[in-house]
């Protein structure tokens, strides 16, 4: 099985940059070919050059280098049947249609391939020109997208970063964007977003799994192994309620769950006793926020938490975030014990909130999210 992996990006954005670190850092350990088309038509005439062509380039860093100049298909199958490679970047010419190579590449039928992502690479400060001048081509490069990185996003304002993500969302809904500046996230990070592992959904499923957890030991604490009430969750669709908020910069996130009786998810350890009735549910609300934070924003917030009234009984908080002096900032919530720390980046922040009847326009306001 050889992993298909497409970058795609205006000159200039950063996808040799990008491509270089994850040959480093987050593709360790495979055989790998990078096939560079810096000639293609793609996106102008519908295909490329009439006679297929591999030539070999350079090796770096025990990677093959291809330039590629040809017929996109019979040259991708050259280099598969040549090298059987674990992985092929595959780095188009600026300017091209990206639903174009990832066609190119799912009618390739003679080898066992697997299209592992198409990656964007944006710039964060020439956004608004590429989308300009090359409206087509550069809409098609965003929407197409698995994963959109932007680049050069150190020193960008707040505004401006807040409305390239919203402008990146109105066109692509679902890709994880990274917005951190790329010294501060390792290439496996930058791998793990761009296959969509330790998303956001992930996060908040383990804190409910979390929370169904210490439900189940404090029923077995308290109860007799036949007077126990199981709870089965299969996280279908009518267990699950995803919203996409796209008038935001942000993604938010709903997971409903119904639990038992007497359930306090882990509150029995402080001086929070509630008690749940089967007809309740708990919420779990989560956004992604490029937005930044002072340690003392994020501690009033969970601080804030505990006004049940206001923002519904919270269970448990988790996130990271970017802090203004340029650190991260994490932080984890029970009842009555918030623990606010620094801690190593995320490709984007990430808070997640959950409990029972919460408020979520509440919590957004309390976070600013």
């Amino acid at each position: 099985m050889t992993k298909i992996t497409i970058f795609s990006g205006f000159l200039g954005a950063g996808k040799t940059t990008l491509i270089k670190k994850l040959i480093q850092e987050g593709y360790k350990g495979e055989k790998l070919v990078l096939i560079e088309n810096e000639f293609g038509q793609i996106g102008i005439d519908g295909g490329f050059l009439q006679d297929a062509g591999v030539e070999i380039t350079e090796m770096n860093s025990g990677c093959i280098c291809c330039s590629l100049v040809g017929d996109f298909g019979k040259a991708l199958e050259k280099v598969l049947e040549d090298y059987a490679p674990d992985r092929i970047l595959i780095e188009p010419s600026g300017v091209g249609k990206l639903s174009d190579v990832i066609r190119a590449v799912q009618n390739i039928n003679a080898h066992d391939v697997e299209l592992d992502g198409f990656t964007t690479v944006v710039d964060a400060k020439k956004y608004k020109m590429y989308m300009k001048n090359f409206g087509e081509f550069f809409d098609n490069q965003i929407t197409y997208a698995s994963c959109l990185i932007l680049s050069h996003t150190q020193g960008l304002s707040q505004d401006k970063l807040d409305d390239c993500v919203k402008s990146l969302r109105e066109k692509n809904p679902a890709a994880p964007i990274v917005t951190t500046d790329w010294d501060q996230l390792t290439g496996q990070q930058l791998v793990d977003a761009m296959t969509q592992k330790n998303t956001l959904d992930d996060e908040l499923k383990a804190l409910l799994a979390e929370a169904e957890e210490h439900e189940h030991h404090h029923h077995h604490d308290d109860d007799d192994e036949d007077e126990h009430e199981h709870h089965h969750h299969d996280h279908d669709e009518d267990e699950h309620e995803h919203h996409h908020d796209h008038d935001e910069d942000e993604h938010e996130h709903h997971h409903h769950h119904e639990h038992g009786e007497d359930c306090t998810c882990g509150c029995h350890d402080h001086d929070h006793h509630h008690h749940h009735h089967a007809d309740e549910v708990f919420t779990s609300w989560g956004r992604e926020t490029a937005r930044t934070y002072t340690s003392e924003d994020i501690q009033s917030a969970l601080e804030a938490l505990t006004n049940e009234e206001k923002y519904g009984m919270i269970l448990r908080a988790k996130g990271i975030v970017a802090g203004s002096d340029g650190q991260w900032i994490h932080f984890d919530y029970v009842p009555g014990m918030p623990d606010v720390r620094t801690g190593s980046a995320s490709t984007i922040g990430r808070l997640c909130v959950i409990g029972s009847k919460i408020n979520e326009e509440a919590i957004a306001e309390l976070f600013k999210a």
